[in-house]
Parts: C-alpha cells; sequence; structure tokens
C-alpha cells in the first residue's frame, strides 16, 4: 500500500513540474529570436543621439570671429598702401578667406576651427549605415566629394555673388522709381529673393531649435549633420576669463562714472601733504615756466593763483583755450599780469 502512495505521488509531481531549466533557456530563445533578428535588421534601429544646439551655434560664432580675426590680420598688411584700396575689394578678400577656412578645413576632411574647439565633426546622413555592429550613435562617414565642392559653392560662392549683386543694385539704383521697368522687376525680384531667404532661415533656425539638427539651410539641403567628433569629450567651460571680463568691465564703467564728478584741482590739494617732492629744490621750481621749463624772459602772472609763466606761453594757451587752467594748481586763469605791472583781463587779445 504505502509502495502505491509513494508511486502515485512522484507520477503527480513529474506531471504538474516544470519543465529543466535548460529547457526554458532554449524555449525563450527561440521565442526571441526572430525578433532580435528582425530589430538588428530593421532601418530604424540607430541609437538616437543629441548634439548640444549650444555647441552647434557657439561652433558657427567661432568660424565667424576667426575669419574676422584673418581679415584683421590681412588689413594690417596692407594698411600702407593706398587708402580705400581695400574697401573696394573688400567682398573678395571675405570669399579667400573663406575659401582658405574651406580648404584646410573641410576638404581634407577635418573640423573647422569652430568644430574643432566644440569637438564637431560633419557626417553625411545619407550614407550612415546602421546594420553591422552595435553602434554608438556617433558612427558614420564624412562628407562626399560632391558635398564638398557644393559646400564651397553655397558657402563662399553664393555669399560673394550675393554681396556683389547688392553693392551693384544699390550704386545703380535699381530701386529708384525713375530707373527702366526692366531694374525696378530686378530690384523687386532680388527684395523677394532676400525675403523669401529670410524667411526660410528663420523657419529652419525654429527646426533646429526643436531637433538639434542642420543650423542652417546649407547643412540641410546637404544632409551634413555636425556630430561628436569623439565621444568621450565634454563642453568644459571655463567661467574664470569671463568673471574676469566682467570684473573689469564693472570697474571700468564705474571709474567712467565717478571721474568726471571728482575736482582735479581740490583732490590734488587733497593730496598734496602726501606728497614727496617736499625738497628744497621746489622753489627753484616755481621760477620756471611750467609749460617749457625755461626762466621766463618776460614773466607773466596766472590770475587768480599768480603762478609765473612766459608770456608768449601763457598767452598762446589762453588764446587756444578760453578754459585754459593753470599747469601747476589747475585753477581756471581768468587773467593774466605782467609781474609788477597791470592786470590783463583781455586773454585772448
Amino acid at each position: 500500500m504505502r509502495e502505491t502512495l509513494a508511486s502515485t505521488s512522484s507520477s503527480t509531481v513529474t506531471s504538474g513540474s516544470p519543465p529543466p531549466v535548460e529547457a526554458a533557456w532554449i524555449n525563450a530563445f527561440e521565442s526571441l529570436s526572430p525578433r532580435w533578428q528582425s530589430s538588428a535588421l530593421s532601418p530604424h534601429s540607430a541609437i538616437p543621439i543629441a548634439i548640444s544646439r549650444v555647441n552647434q551655434v557657439d561652433a558657427g560664432r567661432l568660424d565667424i570671429e576667426m575669419s574676422a580675426m584673418l581679415k584683421e590680420q590681412m588689413v594690417k598688411v596692407f594698411s600702407v598702401m593706398k587708402p580705400g584700396l581695400l574697401f573696394q575689394y573688400e567682398a573678395e578678400l571675405d570669399a579667400f578667406l573663406e575659401f582658405l577656412i574651406w580648404r584646410f578645413s573641410i576638404w581634407v576632411d577635418k573640423p573647422t576651427p569652430g568644430n574643432a574647439l566644440m569637438n564637431l565633426r560633419y557626417r553625411d546622413e545619407r550614407a550612415t549605415d546602421v546594420r553591422g555592429k552595435i553602434r554608438i550613435g556617433l558612427e558614420g562617414p564624412g562628407l562626399t566629394v560632391y558635398q564638398k565642392l557644393w559646400y564651397c559653392v553655397a558657402t563662399v560662392g553664393g555669399q560673394y555673388i550675393w554681396t556683389r549683386l547688392q553693392s551693384f543694385s544699390a550704386f545703380r539704383q535699381w530701386g529708384d522709381s525713375e530707373q527702366r521697368p526692366l531694374a525696378r522687376r530686378a530690384w523687386l525680384m532680388v527684395q523677394r529673393i532676400e525675403g523669401f531667404y529670410k524667411a526660410a532661415s528663420f523657419t529652419n533656425l525654429l527646426v533646429f531649435l526643436f531637433t538639434g539638427r542642420y543650423r542652417n539651410l546649407i547643412e540641410r539641403a546637404l544632409q551634413a549633420r555636425l556630430v561628436y567628433g569623439s565621444p568621450h569629450m565634454n563642453r568644459a567651460v571655463s567661467f574664470e576669463y569671463m568673471n574676469r571680463q566682467l570684473v573689469w568691465n564693472e570697474f571700468s564703467e564705474m571709474l567712467l562714472l565717478l571721474l568726471p564728478l571728482l575736482n582735479s584741482s581740490s583732490m590734488k590739494s587733497f593730496l598734496s601733504p602726501f606728497s614727496k617732492d617736499k625738497s628744497s629744490g621746489s622753489s627753484g621750481d616755481e621760477m620756471l615756466c611750467p609749460i617749457c621749463q625755461t626762466n621766463p624772459t618776460t614773466v607773466y602772472l596766472a590770475l587768480p593763483c599768480q603762478h609765473r609763466y612766459c608770456y608768449y606761453c601763457l598767452r598762446t594757451r589762453c588764446a587756444a583755450t578760453p578754459s585754459f587752467r593753470c599747469s601747476r594748481c589747475s585753477e581756471p586763469v581768468v587773467a593774466m599780469q605782467r609781474h609788477g605791472g597791470s592786470i590783463n583781463t583781455e586773454k585772448n587779445d
């Protein structure tokens, strides 16, 4: 009886127990394997990445500053030439500098100076392949030769042609109502193209702020996206220079506000007790003209302070500056008197 119960209970446990652990893993793998394969081959399995919008905007501003620095150095080179010579060829100079930056950065698969400082590079979004090994979201080929050439044509050539067209139309006065109908229509067309471009740029800016891709129309048309060059480099911002700049800026503004309110003569009289120029030779200096530092041949006194001057020195200063102040005490000179003579109140005669 006991053997029968034992066999019955063992058969019940065997029939109600789950399968072995090895069998469960095999079943789970077989059920999930098709899903893994479909997700690996799916074109939407790329890891979404978020590129800082601030980094992209800062990179563009840094490129503009770099171009401005190169232009400043170029202007200094031609500073000894005929004045106004570079003004006639300013558009050509800007195009040449932009071409140099493009030639030694984008054309040779290197980031621009601004992109390099912000750890960014251009990636061709059309050729991005998501299959293969596990991605970090930053892989992808650089720009093709076709994209590089069109980038140069749009940024360098397009900007140069548009600048020249605007200057030529303004010089020819296409916008005047007295011009020929053809010139008037050309001016209206230029204005419409400019308005359409500004509207499209503003729309692209809104889309860029929402998605973080393609900061301008050229990048969007060429599908050239900015991604991080190195995934292990963070955006390190040092506020030390900024703090120093703010402190000195506020200090200079405070000085510009307070200095005009101070009276120079009162400050000099206040600081005179602390002055170190109290030697015996100071009385001898009082005998010299404070302008030419020589012994006056024709001695005149500035009134009311009665300091000694040369006649011609005091006369020319009073004639040139009606509100002339004494060079020694900064008191306003209201009249001049010959030493031992009468007062001459007409300073500018």
